[in-house]
């Protein structure tokens, strides 16, 4: 009988290669689609597009209306895309530094470092068996994942990928953002409480005492900004702050910094971040609301926490570190780029470009600190958890609020006295990452000055 011959295994070089391409030409790909788009899809640009290529005037042309709501549809889908691939990515980087920190391999066999596992599990949980408990509620069951991942995917009409890079720049756009997480939080509940077994209803309803909880002191952190901006437009708050890191809110004012600190903390339990992963606390409530689910549902769960530290890292960067200001490029600068016609001049397609750049390793900077944290520290309880926040994030929170309402009276209207502590606070922050880089290296030095990344 004729066997079909084994088709001989790919080389090294051509592993690494394929891996380099995948991994460095589609984000690649969905970035240049987000900034030819987000530009394309405002009304002006749209205009100007009819006008150069169908030939016609858009005022009276009937198809106009149909192109624009195409155009945003697109723009859509390319960021729900985004979200999807940017979580799967995530999801590999995570296991890789997680293995480092615990001295163990870690994904190392689907691609070069193993960077095509996150598509190997997606494509697993595509065709694995959709099972539903017989006992639960069928049609809630069926629906709370579509929750989560509607709350996940609308975060992205406001958030800014660059100057001009943002499909709506609502008057209102971190109201919008809180609002819209809020169906995570559905989502989650419904999860737990269709499932009818007792370890998922605990869970969703850790997860529902966790996230009201917590969003008390974010809420109060999250005014610190909005009262230094004077709007809640998450573009307008990246344009109050200034490019260069002693411009940026949280070194300006001190209550900043200690905002972004709660901010950041009340995220982590909002996002079921270790040490707050409580609602699906494996070692207590098997995997809490999500330990009925499998297959397809199971990964949209799986995706939308993963997808969360993009989201995560966007808003702490737009809120508080100068979101994508491009040092000495000012709104003039822009202007004078973007030229006096309706399309765009090349030049304005190039500071667009560095711009998301800039957000970019901002959100990829806090992403690590999240990931960083997570493989550090160990699950509080959830006594504890409560503890943290009321009695201690909710007053601070409070602090910073009332002691930004002062700054902004008495300090704020004088230059010279916010420059003068953006440099003082900038320059104690180089101070003490300095002592933790040399405390670091010490510590190698203890363990015999010996860093194995051969696994890498």
């Amino acid at each position: 009988m004729a066997t079909t011959p084994k088709r001989p295994p790919l080389s090294p070089r051509a592993v690494v290669l394929i891996t380099l391409i995948v991994g460095v030409a589609l984000p690649g790909a969905l970035f240049a689609l987000i900034l030819v788009l987000s530009a394309a899809t405002k009304p002006l640009v749209v205009e100007a597009l009819i006008r150069k290529f169908a030939e016609v005037d858009p005022a009276t042309w009937p198809y106009t209306t149909l192109v624009s709501w195409g155009s945003v549809v697109v723009l859509a889908l390319i960021l729900l895309t985004f979200g999807a691939v940017i979580s799967g990515m995530t999801v590999w980087w995570e296991m890789r530094v997680s293995a480092r920190m615990q001295s163990r391999i870690g994904y190392n066999r689907a691609g070069a470092a193993g960077f095509f596992q996150w598509i190997a599990d997606a494509v697993k949980l595509l065709f694995k068996e959709d099972l539903i408990p017989a006992e639960a509620d069928r049609m809630l069951f069926r629906v709370a994942p579509y929750f989560v991942m509607t709350g996940f995917a609308l975060t992205f009409v406001a958030l800014p990928f660059g100057e001009s890079l943002i499909a709506a720049d609502l008057n209102v756009g971190i109201f919008y953002l809180v609002s819209v997480t809020a169906l995570v939080v559905v989502g989650i509940l419904l999860a737990g409480w269709s499932s009818n077994s007792k370890w998922a209803l605990f869970g969703g309803m850790r997860s529902a005492a966790q996230v009201v909880s917590y969003e008390i002191p974010a809420g109060l952190a999250t005014m610190v900004p909005i009262l230094m901006a004077g709007t809640l437009s998450m573009q307008g708050i990246v344009r109050a702050q200034g490019a260069w890191p002693w411009q940026w809110f949280v070194f300006t004012n001190p209550a900043a910094t200690v905002a972004f600190a709660v901010f950041f903390i009340a995220q982590l339990a909002e996002g079921n971040r270790t040490p707050f992963d409580l609602p699906e606390a494996e070692s207590e409530l098997v995997a809490g609301y999500l330990s009925e689910y499998s297959g397809f549902r199971f990964a949209i769960y799986f995706l939308v926490e993963f997808g969360n530290l993009w989201v995560m890292g966007a808003i702490a960067a737009t809120l508080f570190l100068g979101g994508w200001q491009i040092p000495g490029v000012g709104p003039e600068v822009y202007a004078a780029a973007k030229g006096a016609g309706a399309l765009p001049a090349p030049g304005w397609w190039g500071l667009q470009a560095l711009s998301m750049v800039v957000m970019v390793v901002k959100t990829l900077v806090v992403l690590n600190l999240i990931v960083w944290v997570r493989w550090t520290l160990p699950r509080i309880r959830i006594d504890q958890m409560m503890t943290l926040c009321w009695k201690y994030l909710v007053p601070v929170a409070f602090v910073t609020f009332v002691f930004t309402l002062l700054w902004q009276v008495l300090v704020a209207r004088q230059p010279a006295l916010s420059t003068i502590s953006g440099w003082v606070m900038f320059a104690g922050f180089v101070v003490v990452t300095l002592l933790f880089a040399r405390q670091t290296r010490a510590n190698i030095a203890a363990a015999g000055d010996h860093v194995d990344m051969t696994n890498w």
